[in-house]
């Protein structure tokens, strides 16, 4: 089948959340599932009873938040996530205590109470999940982890930062706690090392053509680098916003309005100042021990 987005219309809006229904050596997939706030949207643009497998990138709310939901509609399927991610949609309970503070009271309007999944229904990621190749790319989140489709389409998730398609500019959303930067260089390396031929965005669509990938990925890298620069070197966040933000409608127009509601740039801010800081605190307490 045709690799394209099914578009969740997150509170509305198009092309801001999108989940791909995919075949696997093992039946049909999902490819993340969006919110609870998007499950309504999901179940009427994908028949469940055929789905087999939901494949998670990662547990973050936008993209896994209504897996729960899936596996009260279709008991059967089994949910691919990481080790790390397992417990938590088992008990997403310290999941939204997290969000909350980040998302304060908004977090229920924006993505909804996710429902637990069954243990039982719970794969956990290996190196393949329903057949197909799959491997850890943290950056984003410590515990996030993309597939690759045999005929070379990688399921990429957040790992290759947010572009609106038909959009040209990549933004690499970097919200707390789990921003690496360092662990996000090798996860490049490690999508390159595989060529793919196109890439699966969850925000928004799919970047086609070998050369194509590749230009976006470095793009989603030097911008990250910039970012992280930014910030290291005491941008505030005001500042970062309006910089991020002017990038951002000097590229996009018009458009940059679903790249602002998927990828909010103060998240960004918060995460990178957080990575920094933790940093600085470690490289303090080596010195102190040496």
């Amino acid at each position: 089948m045709p690799l394209e987005p099914i578009d969740l219309l997150h509170l509305g809006s198009e092309r801001v959340i999108g989940v791909y229904l995919v075949e696997t050596p093992e039946g049909p997939a999902l490819f993340d599932c969006g919110p609870a706030t998007c499950f309504d949207r999901l179940r009427e643009a994908v028949d469940l009873q055929e789905v087999r497998h939901l494949l998670l990138s990662h547990i973050h709310l936008d993209h896994a938040g209504a897996a729960g939901h899936v596996v009260a509609a279709n008991p059967q399927i089994r949910v691919h996530v990481s080790e790390v991610g397992a417990p938590h949609v088992v008990d997403p309970s310290r999941l939204v205590a997290s969000a909350r503070r980040l998302y304060g009271d908004e977090l229920d309007r924006l993505y909804g109470e996710p429902q637990p999944v069954p243990q039982e229904n719970v794969q956990v990621i290996w190196d393949v999940a329903a057949g197909l190749k799959s491997f850890a790319t943290p950056g984003h989140a410590s515990h996030h982890a993309s597939y690759l489709l045999d005929d070379g389409a990688l399921l990429a998730g957040d790992a290759t930062g947010v572009r609106i398609l038909p959009g040209e500019h990549v933004v690499p959303h970097a919200p707390p706690p789990e921003i690496d930067l360092e662990a996000w260089e090798r996860t490049f390396d490690d999508i390159l090392r595989h060529q793919p031929e196109e890439l699966a965005l969850i925000h928004f669509g799919v970047v086609s053509g070998v050369e194509e990938v590749a230009e976006h990925v470095q793009r989603t890298r030097d911008y990250l680098a910039a970012w992280a620069e930014r910030v290291r070197g005491g941008m505030g966040e005001d500042e970062f916003v309006a910089a991020a933000r002017a990038d951002l409608e000097a590229s996009e127009g018009e458009g940059a309005g679903a790249y602002l509601r998927a990828a909010p740039f103060n998240q960004s801010y918060l995460g990178l100042e957080r990575y920094w800081r933790k940093k600085r605190e470690r490289d303090a307490e080596a010195t102190a021990s040496t």
